[in-house]
C-alpha cells in the first residue's frame, strides 16, 4: 500500500501523519496500539476515491505524548494539522480506542466534520483503575516495559502465526475459537500477523487509558453531523453497549450491527459488507469544501 508519511511541528510538539490515496479526505483516529501505518479497510476506501489522513495519535509512533494532556487539547492539534494541509472539511472515522478522540473532535468542531463513523468504538466509560484489565495494561504497556513485551509478541507472532492467532483471537470476540473459524476468511491469520507487526503501544496506550473516560454524554449529544455506528455483535473487546449508547445520544445516527467474528470487523466473511456499507454512507454525504 502506497502512503506518504510526514512529521510536522506545531507549538513545539511533533505530529506524525500519513496520507494514503487521492480524493475526498477522511481523517482517521486509529485504534489502540496502532499508528499512522494502519491498513485495515484502507484499500476499499482508496479504491472508491477517498484520501485517508491518519495522524499517529498522542504518544503513538513519532507523535509527541505531550499533545495528549486532554482530549480537547489533542483535538486542537488535529485542527491545526488540517489547517496545515489546507483541508476545510473531512469525513471523520474513529476506531476502537480512537472513539473518544473522534467524538470530541466532532462535537467541538462541527464545521470541520461532514460525517462521523464509529467502528468498534469506545463511546463511554470503559476501563477504569478498579478493573483488572486496566491494572494489567498499566503494568504491561508502560514504557519501557512495552518495548520488550512487544518485541516478544512480534517474535512469537512471526515464528508461530497460527498459534498466536488461535490463542489471542478469542480476546477480540465473545465466540470460541471454533466458532471464529467458521466466520474466518482464508487470509485472516495473515492479516492478524501483519497487524501485530505494524503495531506498538509506545506511550500511546497510557494516554488512551488517561483519556478513555473523558468523553461525556453531552459530547455525544452535541454531534450535529450524520453518524454511522458500526459494531460487531460478537465484539469481545469493546462491549456492544458502547454502540447502543452512542446511537441513543447522537441525534442523526444510524446503527449498523455486524455479524463479523469480533472486534476486528475488517476481517472475516462479513468484511466486504463492512466496506460496502461504509463507502455507501460516505458517498451519500459529499463534502462542500476540500
Amino acid at each position: 500500500m502506497k502512503r506518504h508519511v510526514e512529521t510536522i511541528t506545531i507549538d513545539g510538539k511533533t505530529i506524525e501523519y500519513s496520507i494514503t490515496g487521492k480524493g475526498i479526505p477522511i481523517l482517521i483516529m486509529h485504534g489502540g496500539h496502532s499508528n499512522c501505518y494502519e491498513e485495515f479497510g484502507y484499500s476499499a476506501l482508496t479504491e472508491k476515491g477517498f484520501s485517508l489522513i491518519t495522524p499517529s495519535r498522542a504518544g503513538y509512533g513519532n507523535t509527541s505524548k505531550e499533545i495528549g494532556k486532554s482530549l480537547a487539547s489533542t483535538c486542537l492539534f488535529y485542527v491545526k494539522l488540517l489547517d496545515h494541509l489546507r483541508i476545510k472539511e473531512v469525513h471523520l472515522l474513529a476506531i476502537s480506542a480512537g472513539g473518544p478522540s473522534g467524538i470530541t473532535f466532532a462535537s467541538r468542531y462541527p464545521e470541520k466534520v461532514k460525517t462521523l463513523t464509529l467502528q468498534s468504538a469506545v463511546t463511554k466509560e470503559w476501563l477504569t483503575p478498579k478493573d483488572k484489565q486496566y491494572k494489567a495494561a498499566k503494568l504491561l504497556f508502560r514504557p519501557p516495559a512495552e518495548k520488550w513485551l512487544w518485541r516478544w509478541i512480534i517474535f512469537i507472532n512471526n515464528a508461530f502465526p497460527h498459534l498466536t492467532f488461535k490463542l489471542t483471537s478469542p480476546f477480540f470476540s465473545v465466540l470460541s475459537y471454533d466458532q471464529i473459524r467458521m466466520k474466518m476468511k482464508k487470509n485472516d491469520e495473515e492479516q492478524f500477523r501483519l497487524m501485530n507487526n505494524r503495531q506498538r503501544p509506545g506511550y500511546g496506550f497510557m494516554t488512551d487509558l488517561s483519556q478513555m473516560n473523558m468523553v461525556s454524554s453531552d459530547d455525544l449529544k452535541a454531534i450535529s453531523c450524520p453518524a454511522l455506528i458500526m459494531h460487531s455483535q460478537y465484539d469481545g473487546l469493546v462491549p456492544l453497549e458502547h454502540a447502543y449508547h452512542a446511537h441513543k445520544l447522537i441525534p442523526q445516527s444510524e446503527l449498523c450491527l455486524l455479524q463479523s467474528w469480533g472486534h476486528l470487523i475488517w476481517l472475516g466473511k462479513e468484511s466486504d459488507e463492512v466496506d460496502h456499507t461504509l463507502a455507501a454512507f460516505l458517498s451519500s454525504s459529499s463534502l462542500t469544501n476540500m
